[in-house]
């Protein structure tokens, strides 16, 4: 048997299955060609081609069938394999400048997790524990690409999952038998929906303990029937070409609601069923969590760099860069970027013992989520300072270069003393994309909300921190101190 993983060849095939996509008023026949997405597929056809070629440091030898897959599967059971998971999430960020945020080795990052406290759920079910186990095992051993929707539709926040005018508003079981369960309703956000042959399944919202219907996970192939992606506008097809926008033409993810119409989950895909007090267990109480930031901190620490860079060549090109103000600037976004960068890598560096694991402390989890959140709006909005202008009055589009009467106004005015008209045309294009386009809004909006409402960030650094730690040196401080005599 082959040892080889698979390259962009195989994954691209594997994303032939028949699925129904939604876009632009109808249901495509085949995504992966259409300009919606082909760009997108043929980026992450490219993670597995360069993983393919770099099998030392970005694949291991799965247990399972001897085949080298992705080190996303790979349980890390001593510390240096933590930090080797750590630097293979890097260079897989690296391929895309941070961009593609639900590469094939974050969800592979929450099923280990979830391996590492599988003690959590065969507490409670054993053959649940068991179908968990299996499948993580056939996804390893076959390197599957997928996504997951874990959030229910939005709605009406002010009222219960039940309670929005339809019971199959959200994700819900309608019934079961000897063969598996059948179900109904929405789930978001499918990030790389369109990307993934699989979807796991699961819930971050708070349910009740009467919400049963609604506590579910499971998996199921993107292509099985009756499963349906609602695709969001696409950024690449908006996109009028490579040159206008050098991200959004191949970076463009995609986010999409998965609609389940009548979908049958046998049993040995079924890892929770009914069971409210679990569904969050499953990524908060095992390590799921822990490993899936280990990879999202990665990919946010690269993408800061990135920005960096631009921020650097666009003051270059504006002939700004030796003056004090903007070195100030600049100098303030790098000591964020590296406070970044270290949040990460204290999370491989300081890891905890768990179960047959070693995975990055809570604590350190929750902090490193907590201050990317808030610093990536800032971050963006003093190099959107730095550009000034100069993203905007740009020639509208590469078109313009064919007629010489534009040319020679373009050159006439798109001056730089550290480049040509058209490097600082192309450049400012691409800052463009990065901070203002479509595309560079929606990763605003996508890093503030990305593990969820800031105030849960922080309410889980409370509830993690060690403020016995803390509170001890002040009350060191305190009994050494002696108190005046008081009289009654």
């Amino acid at each position: 048997m082959s040892t080889t993983s698979r390259n962009g060849h195989d994954y691209i095939d594997s994303l032939r299955d028949g699925r129904a996509v939604y876009i632009d008023g109808e249901c495509i026949a085949d995504h992966v060609d259409h300009p919606a997405f082909r760009n997108a597929v043929r980026t992450v056809a490219g993670l597995y081609d360069f993983q393919q070629a770099n099998p030392e440091t970005m694949t291991f030898r799965s247990p399972g069938n001897g085949r080298d897959v992705s080190f996303a599967w790979e349980i890390p059971t001593t510390p240096e394999l933590l930090k080797k998971r750590a630097d293979g999430h890097v260079a897989i960020a690296r391929q895309t400048g941070g961009w593609l945020g639900r590469s094939p080795d974050h969800v592979p990052s929450a099923l280990v997790g979830m391996m590492a406290g599988i003690e959590v759920l065969e507490a409670y079910d054993t053959q649940r524990a068991a179908a968990l186990v299996g499948y993580y095992e056939w996804a390893r051993d076959n390197d599957v690409a997928m996504t997951y929707t874990i959030v229910n539709p939005q709605g009406d926040r002010s009222k219960d999952v039940g309670a929005q005018g339809s019971k199959y508003h959200s994700l819900c079981v309608v019934d079961e038998d000897a063969q598996g369960i059948t179900v109904r309703g929405a789930k978001m956000l499918g990030t790389s929906a369109t990307l993934a042959q699989e979807c796991f399944v699961g819930v971050q919202n708070p349910l009740k303990p009467e919400d049963t219907d609604y506590a579910l996970s499971f998996a199921v192939p993107m292509g099985a029937k009756g499963v349906r992606t609602l695709s969001r506008r696409s950024y690449e097809a908006a996109a009028s070409s490579g040159f206008d926008y050098p991200l959004a033409t191949r970076f463009d993810e995609n986010d999409a609601l998965v609609f389940f119409d009548d979908v049958k989950v046998p049993w040995e895909r079924v890892f929770i069923y009914k069971r409210p007090d679990l569904v969050n267990a499953l990524f908060h109480r095992t390590a799921a969590e822990a490993l899936m930031n280990l990879q999202s901190q990665a990919r946010l620490s690269v993408k800061l760099q990135f920005l960096l860079g631009v921020a650097r060549r666009v003051t270059e090109t504006t002939g700004v860069i030796n003056f004090p103000p903007i070195q100030d600037t600049l100098g303030k976004l790098a000591a964020q970027a590296m406070a970044v960068e270290g949040a990460f890598r204290s999370l491989a560096s300081d890891p905890v013992r768990r179960g047959i694991a070693w995975v990055p402390k809570a604590a350190r989890v929750y902090s490193a989520t907590s201050i990317g959140q808030e610093l990536y709006p800032l971050f963006v909005n003093e190099i959107r300072g730095l550009v000034g202008g100069g993203v905007i009055m740009l020639p509208s589009s590469v078109a313009d270069f064919s007629n010489p009467e534009m040319v020679a106004m373009i050159e006439a005015t798109q001056r730089s003393g550290a480049t040509t008209p058209v490097g600082r045309v192309k450049l400012m294009k691409l800052a463009w994309d990065a901070l203002g386009s479509e595309f560079g809004s929606r990763h605003t909006q996508y890093e503030m909300f990305y593990s969820g409402p800031p105030f849960v960030q922080h309410m889980r650094c409370f509830g993690n921190y060690d403020w016995n730690a803390s509170t001890a040196m002040v009350d060191g401080i305190l009994d050494s101190v002696a108190s005046p005599a008081t009289t009654d």
